[in-house]
């Protein structure tokens, strides 16, 4: 009989009874549900249901009924974890806990990411699961440090338990190894302390090592069998039972053991105790390297600030700094806070969040960012955002997110782990018995060997860290490089993509558009027609009216008066100035309003041509005057373009500008593939028509109406110095405004890739070629059977081998400089 849940969830957008009802028919309908009252007094919802209903099933008919069910998300700091199989059981007991939809756990790291539905569970639930198993866990709070837990401490605890094991096994290896290598030690330690006494010595120092530095193999490793989830610990624990046990009985009661099979292994225990742990040390020294990007961002913010109290100044963690407040910063310190200017100028150099060398300009009223650093001139600013609410926490915050991410490679991982360690105890069994059945004697003593080897080579911790060590070290070094993964799967994707797609204002444009020609039909004076139109255009809010402000400000024209200004959506204004009638926009609002179109407007195309947008003013009827507005292209927009060209990549732009502006700008950058005049709908479309046509398109925006093409494409990337709306629906955000940051964006997960494709081969191979060597398949040929010894040697370089090939990732260099 299949037991019914109880899950109680938070409900959003309830306001009547009618909502109420229809949540309520939603919930009933899901298959497996039998009770699910809904309260709108609280905005909850008691659901009781059993298999086959799911809590993704409750959500999903909420989310499609528009009640969607609250979710969210807790960091869990889970530790003891050593392999790959540690992962799988922690992802799994997480999984399988009602209310929770999604679980991903990093070994790298050792953190969970769990998400679940509001008021189904909590973190301390979760986390007192995890615990119970054998894996102690806390949940982070919000306002805790996202440093990533420093591995020192334990790295040297490992160094000293693997400096005791060793000191303690040398005479162990001295004793037996010598003899087996050196046949006239054998007989001086025959003739001067005998075997017995040799073995003797063995079996005390091996006991110590197993007791003393090993004992955290059988605490973590036998707990783990017992439970039915066998790990790594598991096969360390077994591999060095079996040969201490075997050898103990050889010492202790020889007689039970077949003739000619009462051999001693302890030298294979106790080296096989110290080799691992030499590995585990290496191993948390390098993991303790995976999160130096964090660690550095984190480092720019100070700890105290100087706040300006009626006048005085003192010093106050900036733990306890509040919004309102007003910081004092001294030249040369770093920005406390992110605030805003209310006193003093300054240069301050933003490098560490744009990317950009030359220090921004600050006056009275422009906004700082915590962790920059101020000039030569002091600076007050009013505190605008503290705690998790600060730019470079919500970047330290991106970037962790991404780290934490399971990219689709894993899912071959995540299938061979599961079922790892069981198939590994198999194989070994299997051996033992093999080597009974067919073995030459001494059959039970190579028996011991060969199951003890494939207990001990084989390696989920290699497997285990082959991919999320490549990601954590590939996004935090992408951030270094000024592109900030929101998603880590985008880490995957985007090296795939085959078409970059751009917009084109704001992106392969300054964004900044200028006045740059002004031109008037004969008869008209230029000043005059000039201060019409910027009269009319100071009625509007459109960036390129702005631009004709500027551009007649700087020709020393100040806009005329005007009455009655009329907006025409998609062409342009109406206005009356000086009891003229004044139109300025398109060449088809001319049309529209029937202005002969003679004379100047043959001087239109030229202007196309320089990617310049083309404007038309008529006066009562008269077409008066042609204004050209261009934006300038970025100056290292064709470098990007063709580095992205040189990686294989095909360049589209879509552009709501007109076909022939449009046109202007792709033969300036060589761009083959353009959509121009698309309305902000119809970007979407634009990007799926490339979808069709090439697969994978990655879309490189910045303003609002790029939002949905940034969902819509494979991989978004919003330019940093874009609208938050298209930063939020972005899955890669570029922390400047340079398109270095693509090509970069692109050449860390092409790298990141081959890291972790590099990483899984050897995790894979390793076992696939050392297993079957350990089980002794080369000894009927040549007479070989690997060591226990060597075995573990090899199992603790597979993961230093991932680890250390991972941070090579650390050394990327850009593939395109920053523009200084």
């Amino acid at each position: 009989m299949t037991t019914a849940t109880t899950l109680t969830l938070s409900l959003e957008n309830l306001s009547c009874a009618s909502c109420v009802g229809r949540a309520e028919r939603a919930l009933t309908a899901v298959d497996g549900v039998s009770a699910a009252p809904v309260n709108l007094a609280t905005e909850t919802a008691r659901v009781e249901f059993s298999a086959p209903a799911t809590a993704d099933a409750l959500a999903g008919a909420l989310d499609r009924a528009g009640y969607p069910a609250r979710r969210e998300t807790a960091v869990l700091e889970v530790e003891a974890m050593s392999c790959a199989s540690c992962v799988g059981r922690v992802e799994r007991m997480l999984a399988a806990t009602p209310g929770v939809l999604e679980a991903r756990v990093n070994l790298a790291s050792e953190r969970a990411f769990v998400t679940y539905l509001a008021g189904a569970t909590t973190p301390q639930t979760l986390s007192a699961k995890i615990t119970k198993a054998g894996f102690p866990t806390r949940p982070r709070e919000d306002n805790a440090s996202t440093v990533p837990r420093d591995k020192a401490a334990e790295a040297e605890a490992l160094k000293r338990k693997a400096l005791l094991a060793a000191v303690l096994t040398a005479p162990v290896f001295i004793l037996e190894m010598g003899g087996h290598l050196f046949p006239a030690f054998h007989h001086w330690i025959a003739r001067s302390i005998g075997l017995g006494t040799s073995h003797w010595i063995q079996l005390v120092l091996t006991t110590l090592v197993l007791a003393g530095p090993g004992r955290l193999f059988f605490t973590k490793g036998i707990p783990a069998l017992l439970r039915g989830a066998p790990e790594m610990n598991a096969l360390v624990a077994l591999g060095t039972s079996a040969a201490y046990l075997y050898s103990l009985v050889s010492v202790l009661a020889p007689g039970i053991l077949p003739a000619g099979t009462a051999n001693v292994y302890f030298e294979a225990a106790a080296v096989i105790i110290v080799l691992i742990l030499i590995g585990r040390w290496m191993e948390a020294r390098a993991k303790g390297r995976t999160g130096e990007a964090i660690r550095a961002l984190v480092a720019l913010a100070p700890n105290d600030a100087l706040v300006d109290v009626d006048g005085k100044t003192i010093t106050r963690p900036v733990s306890q700094v509040v919004t309102g407040e007003v910081v004092v910063i001294r030249p040369g310190e770093r920005v406390p806070l992110d605030g805003e200017v209310v006193e003093g100028e300054s240069l301050v150099d933003e490098s560490m969040i744009s990317g950009e060398p030359v220090p921004v300009a600050k006056v009275i009223g422009h906004t700082v960012t915590g962790g920059t650093v101020n000039g030569t001139g002091a600076l007050k600013a009013r505190v605008t955002a503290v705690g998790p609410d600060t730019l470079l926490a919500q970047i330290v915050r991106m970037v962790e997110d991404a780290q934490g991410a399971r990219l689709p490679i894993q899912a071959l991982v995540d299938r061979i782990t599961a079922v790892f360690v069981p198939i590994v105890m198999a194989i070994a069994a299997l051996t033992v018995v093999v080597w009974l059945v067919i073995g030459p004697d001494p059959a039970l003593g190579l028996a011991l060997v060969a199951g003890v080897s494939v207990l001990i080579i084989a390696c989920p911790c290699a497997m285990g860290l082959a991919t999320p060590t490549s990601i954590m070290v590939g996004t935090g070094r992408a951030a270094q490089l000024g592109a900030l993964f929101r998603r880590g799967d985008a880490l995957q994707t985007l090296q795939s993509a085959q078409v970059v797609a751009f917009d084109k204002t704001g992106t392969l444009t300054e964004g900044r558009p200028k006045l740059t020609a002004f031109e008037v039909a004969d008869g008209w004076i230029p000043d005059e027609v000039l201060a019409m139109v910027a009269g009319v255009e100071a009625q509007s809010e459109h960036p390129l009216a702005q631009a004709i402000l500027q551009g007649a400000a700087d020709r020393n024209v100040g806009p005329a008066k005007v009455k009655d200004v009329q907006t025409e959506t998609g062409f342009g204004l109406r206005a009356q100035v000086n009891g003229q009638r004044v139109l300025v926009g398109s060449q088809q609002y001319m049309a529209r309003e029937d202005v002969m179109l003679t004379g100047i407007v043959d001087r239109a195309d030229p202007m196309r041509s320089r990617g310049e947008t083309v404007f038309f003013t008529a006066i009562d009827g008269q077409l008066a005057a042609l204004i050209g507005v261009s934006d300038p292209v970025k100056p290292e927009a064709a470098r990007a373009l063709q580095a992205l060209r040189a990686m294989g990549k095909d360049i589209a732009m879509i552009t709501g500008d007109d076909p022939a502006t449009a046109a202007a700008i792709a033969d300036q950058l060589g761009i083959d593939y353009v959509d121009a005049g698309v309305l902000p709908g119809g970007k979407v479309a634009a990007i799926e028509a490339l979808q069709a046509l090439f697969g994978k398109v990655a879309f490189v925006g910045d303003g609002i109406n790029d939002a949905p093409a940034l969902a819509s494409a494979d991989v978004g990337l919003a330019i940093g110095t874009g609208t938050d709306v298209a930063i939020e629906a972005a899955d890669v955000v570029l922390s400047s405004g340079a398109l270095s940051g693509v090509v970069n964006a692109f050449e860390i997960s092409r790298r990141s890739m081959t890291n972790i494709r590099q990483n899984l081969f050897w995790a894979f191979g390793y076992n696939v070629l050392l297993i079957p060597v350990a089980a002794g398949i080369l000894y009927p040929l040549w007479g070989v059977l690997l060591s226990p010894m060597l075995g573990a040697g090899a199992m603790a370089a597979s993961s230093v081998l991932v680890l250390t090939n991972a941070l090579r990732l650390r050394f990327v260099r850009p593939k395109l400089e920053e523009p200084t």
